[in-house]
């Protein structure tokens, strides 16, 4: 039987090509470490942690019609994720994504995000066509929306009815495609997950710490800001309120994935009923935890 979703991802579900080090690295440098190659993506983060967290996430995205991709379905499955409804194009090969990490500091990395970009409209078939929801039955739960979309559709996504009553979460790939997520200021149901160089991009203004971020994000027409900013500070902030934390004092094993692991934390303990205040000190926490390597 055919697990029914309480919470959809949408966006990349690639390859992460992971290399890391204990030693420091500059540019041009050659040292030695570990290259891993595991399941990731923005989207497939933040399912893969909604699925520890005991919620049913399914994945909208693509993958191609190649052993990467048939490989990739498989792990998505075999973590429980629901995969029913993702979107098998042989024409196009499976996206991947390369990082390198020195210290528990991100040193460069390269997204290959483009056969979702070619993709395109056709990965929200579900949403259109009832299996899923429809135009006059759309979706009314919780959606994560990643920006390693094209701009031109999620400008679609934040003007159309099929989403308009979804509670939207939503996250940038990288400080590089923050701003295609402006389209989503002023839109009353959306949340925005960021870090503090990302609020500043869709804000257009210089920011010099979460709370400017969240601050600025706000007053760009923003419902609701999350915004974190290393191991300073993490803010949630509305019009009304905004409640900051702190990170615990640790040291960094790893850092690719620790925003989506963050964002997925939030959700789900707000799904559990959490408060703001204790759902930020939950996020703020099972993103360390990750960052220290557990």
């Amino acid at each position: 039987m055919t697990k029914t979703a309480d919470i959809l991802c949408i966006g990349s579900v690639l390859w992460d090509i992971i290399g890391r080090t204990d030693l420091p690295m500059i540019y041009g440098n050659d040292k030695p470490g570990r290259i891993t190659r595991i399941p990731g993506g923005v989207a497939l983060n933040i399912a893969m942690q909604l699925q520890r967290e005991g919620l049913a996430p399914a994945l909208l995205t693509v993958v191609g019609n190649d052993t990467d991709g048939r490989v990739l379905l498989e792990e998505c499955q075999n973590m429980g994720l629901i995969t029913d409804h993702v979107l098998i194009d042989g024409t196009l090969p499976t996206d991947q994504y390369m990082a390198i990490e020195a210290q528990g500091h991100l040193v460069a990395a390269m997204a290959d995000a483009h056969s979702l970009e070619k993709a395109g409209h056709r990965i929200l078939a579900p949403l259109e066509t009832g299996a899923l929801a429809s135009k006059s039955a759309p979706w009314t739960k919780a959606m994560v929306i990643d920006g390693n979309l094209t701009e031109e559709l999620l400008a679609q996504i934040s003007e159309s009815p099929v989403f308009a009553k979804a509670d939207l979460r939503i996250a940038p790939a990288s400080p590089g495609k923050a701003e295609r997520l402006r389209p989503f200021l002023g839109h009353p149901k959306v949340t925005i997950y960021v870090n503090c160089e990302e609020a500043g991009l869709i804000a257009g203004k210089d920011v010099h710490s979460a709370v400017d971020g969240a601050k600025a994000l706000i007053a760009a027409g923003a419902a609701r800001a999350l915004v974190t900013e290393g191991e300073k500070s993490a803010v949630d902030a509305t019009v009304d309120q905004l409640i900051e934390g702190t990170p615990p004092s640790i040291i960094a094993r790893r850092v690719t994935g620790a925003g989506d692991t963050f964002m997925a934390a939030h959700i789900a303990a707000e799904a559990r009923g959490q408060s703001r205040r204790h759902a930020l000190e939950t996020a703020i926490q099972t993103a360390a935890t990750y960052v220290s390597g557990h």
